[in-house]
């Protein structure tokens, strides 16, 4: 049997085996403002409901491995004691993970991960309107439980209002577990869907995809392609050039003479199958100026 030390251990390892232990794990998406107003959104799996009366969720940003430091939501927290916890489900879980980038501090994790910011009733910060419940939250304190890079902030919540999507609920106005289609963290890559099973996201953590909003319009705006296609699509650090184009071109002439809805359709098909490079190639087929 392998035996760890946490006091004299690898910490990546440690870390890699209690995400890999510990789980299926819930994913607090939440969203903060700073003091100036500055919306933030990024998830987190080191999250759970913990008092019905009065209703509190804990939720815990970790500080950063690389040096010790705080993240924005950690940060906007301590300043303004309040945020809005989002549940994710299936349907967004693409887009959720690429707001999980480590973007600069002026970057607006709404916008490059094309969700849609929603005004809350209570606090300052913003819901996001695609989740399928969203609690507002007051925080009522925060516990630091070290000061290394990896540990953890406890961040307690009182939630002082929630809001449901009629969507999701039964005959009987309860949640219907398999409507809400909730996923959860796992180890690695790896997230599982509570009502089908295992399956996997890369993480954007390597590298700072281009975000939702870098998407051109008549693609972001497609009626065929979905939040999560359009996550992944975002989650691609630059788009291929046009002699990669051109060489595709010559492959897959036939391609160049279909509508723009069936090479949407095809780059689907692409994107499911985790090739986001392959699918950019066919979406940017449609671009006149790329058809020589």
């Amino acid at each position: 049997m392998l035996t760890i030390d946490p006091k004299t251990g690898d910490f990546k390892e440690l870390y890699g085996h209690l995400t890999g232990s510990v789980g299926p794990r819930p994913i607090a998406f939440a969203s903060t403002i700073d003091e100036e107003g500055n919306p933030n959104l990024s998830p987190f799996s080191y999250f759970n409901v913990f008092s019905a009366n009065p209703p509190i969720l804990v939720f815990s940003p970790v500080l950063r491995g690389r040096d010790g430091s705080k993240k924005h939501t950690l940060q906007n927290v301590e300043a303004t004691r309040e945020a809005v916890v989002n549940i994710v489900n299936y349907s967004m879980v693409q887009q959720m993970s690429l707001s999980s980038t480590e973007y600069d501090d002026d970057i607006d994790e709404f916008v490059k991960s094309g969700l849609t910011k929603v005004k809350s009733d209570l606090v300052k910060p913003f819901r996001v309107k695609e989740s399928p419940v969203q609690f507002e939250c007051k925080v009522n304190d925060i516990m630091a439980l070290g000061d290394s890079g990896g540990a953890g902030s406890l961040i307690i919540c009182e939630v002082v209002k929630m809001h449901i999507d009629e969507n999701i609920l039964d005959a009987d106005d309860n949640i219907d577990q398999y409507k809400i289609d909730q996923v959860a963290r796992m180890g690695g890559n790896w997230y599982t869907r509570a009502n089908k099973g295992l399956f996997e996201v890369p993480k954007p953590l390597q590298k700072k995809g281009m975000g939702v909003d870098a998407i051109p319009e008549d693609i972001r705006t497609s009626k065929i392609l979905s939040g999560n296609d359009l996550g992944k699509l975002g989650n691609v650090e630059q788009l291929p050039g046009e002699r990669e184009i051109l060489a595709f071109v010559e492959k897959n002439a036939k391609l160049t003479k279909v509508s723009s809805s069936d090479l949407h359709k095809e780059a689907q098909k692409l994107l499911e199958k985790d090739k986001p490079l392959e699918a950019w190639k066919v979406l940017l087929l449609s671009k006149k100026d790329l058809k020589a």
